[in-house]
């Protein structure tokens, strides 16, 4: 599929030509970057892709805040064709992964693909044309195949808080942190004790005069054997043949194993919230601290979060953990539900992503010209994560039912990728214009999800956590093992989508597979 990207469609609104392209990716995080370099490798140039800031990196430019990290180890969070061997610690620091993503789209020659601070407006699906119209902020475009690879982790979740608005002092949410805010001595406020507020919160401990985390459920944490790569571990990444991969391929095929223990919540107490009991029991000597501290389900109900330094920090004289709920905000201070109040100088929100109810759904329109948003209005789906019925040729990276809760993002967004390009092959040489899955293909697939989810920690672990969307339904976990998902994701089954090709007189829809 190689073609000149400099092809012009129809005009739009403005009598100006409007560019078209094979394919359009929104993103430059690790989904729409692996998109991008999967596809040159593979010869195919017509694409852009489309990015609302200035540079490239998802989540890893956006959050800046002190401590920001993964939890997941470098060797493992990283694209398996550009391995790195010059990891400084055992899991990556935003800076790392940051400057990572970065030599990926130099090195890889994708800059030039990437069109920055055009923010996507709307997508809307023609009929008629079997295209994409495509309205970012910096002008139209129209593209045969759309893939979103605007993850799950971008857009903050603010809390509804009677009078939040009205708090007077410096506020702001972790993934927009103000760093312009000196916190030296300061009566700080922090809301959320996720998988931010636990990077953060030991980071900003020591500079605060007083420290208050207000947390609403307590997070099992485990440690974090977080080391420094030493030279002659550097020296064999480099010099080695196949060290580094298989190092890679332990670490991976070792996280398989918490899917085994997470599927039945009996197993995963027995071993998983063991490791986690005796982190919390050795960290937190104050028996009145460690019940505040202590989880009320099951460990991966919600988010297992890994950390050496959140419990030293939270037992410190200058902290409070604060579990009472709260009523109110004021100009000054944080009143909870007992009648307390707190004055507050600066207070910030550690509360989480827009993770169930993703925001480009409401821009992306499919046929008859329905919302995203509206086909997902009572939960999201996907077939294989990835397709959504009445939404021809959208590809969703990352989409429902892809997170993982034992192992790295990485690993499903390039089982996507393969998927995805596999289908560009199809649809290339099958001269296709068009495919959209079956509706009966999706609901078949999400009801095996469904099955499969039932009775493991994450659905049946007495908690409420934001894998769950209102209606109680897991629409965010892939509840088994990531080579499963590797497999279905292999090739791109045709047999499962109705197809369309463009012939004389209109579109033809529904050619056999």
């Amino acid at each position: 599929m190689t073609s000149t990207v400099e092809e012009l469609s129809s005009t739009g609104g403005s009598g100006r030509p409007v560019r078209h392209v094979k394919v359009a990716v929104v993103g430059t995080g690790f989904s729409g970057l692996g998109m991008a370099i999967r596809m040159l490798q593979a010869g195919m140039d017509d694409f852009l892709v489309f990015e609302r800031a200035d540079e490239v990196g998802g989540t890893w430019r956006a959050n800046t805040y002190p401590g920001c990290a993964c939890d997941v180890m470098s060797l493992l969070y990283s694209f398996s064709f550009a391995p790195n061997p010059d990891w400084k610690t055992t899991f990556g620091k935003r800076q790392e992964i940051f400057d990572y993503l970065r030599d990926c789209a130099d090195r890889f020659g994708v800059r030039p693909y990437i069109r920055f601070r055009h923010e996507l407006l709307s997508a809307r699906w023609d009929e008629v044309a079997r295209h994409w119209r495509i309205s970012t902020s910096q002008g139209d475009y129209t593209a045969q195949v759309l893939v979103t690879g605007t993850g799950y982790l971008s857009d903050p979740v603010v809390p509804q808080i009677e009078g939040l608005s009205s708090f007077a002092g410096p506020m702001f949410h972790s993934a927009t942190w103000d760093h312009d805010v000196d916190l030296t001595g300061k009566q700080v406020a922090v809301i959320g004790t996720g998988a931010s507020a636990i990077q953060f919160v030991p980071k900003i401990q020591p500079k605060a005069a007083r420290l208050d985390v207000y947390q609403r459920t307590a997070p099992w944490v485990g440690p974090k054997p977080d080391k420094s790569i030493t030279s002659r571990e550097h020296w064999m990444r480099r010099r080695v043949p196949g060290y580094q991969r298989f190092r890679r391929n332990f670490n991976k095929n070792g996280r398989e194993i918490l899917a085994f223990l997470l599927s039945d919540p009996k197993r995963a107490e027995k071993t998983i919230q063991g490791m986690a009991s005796k982190h919390l029991e050795k960290s937190i000597t104050d028996p009145v601290l460690r019940a505040r501290l202590t989880p009320d389900y099951t460990v991966g109900c919600k988010r297992l979060l890994f950390s050496d330094e959140w419990y030293p920090a939270v037992s410190s004289s200058n902290v409070d953990v604060v579990t009472d709920r709260i009523d109110r905000v004021t100009p000054t201070s944080v009143v909870t539900a007992d009648g307390r109040e707190r004055e507050v100088d600066v207070l910030i929100l550690g509360t989480g992503f827009q993770a169930t109810s993703r925001p480009i759904a409401g821009r992306v329109f499919g046929t008859r010209g329905v919302a995203l948003a509206e086909v997902w209005s009572s939960g999201m789906s996907a077939y294989r994560g990835t397709t959504v019925a009445g939404f021809p040729n959208l590809f969703m990276l990352l989409g429902p039912n892809t997170t993982l809760g034992h192992s790295s993002q990485t690993l499903m967004i390039e089982a996507q990728i393969a998927y995805v390009m596999d289908a560009l092959r199809v649809l290339d040489k099958r001269g296709l214009s068009s495919v959209d899955v079956r509706p009966q293909a999706q609901i078949d697939y999400n009801r095996q999800l469904d099955e499969r989810l039932a009775g493991t920690v994450w659905n049946a672990g007495n908690c409420r956590s934001w894998y769950l969307d209102g209606n109680g339904r897991n629409p965010s976990i892939w509840p088994t093992y990531t080579w499963r998902f590797r497999r279905q994701t292999q090739r791109f089954d045709l047999d499962a989508y109705q197809l369309a090709t463009t012939v004389a007189g209109g579109p033809r829809v529904g050619q056999p597979a």
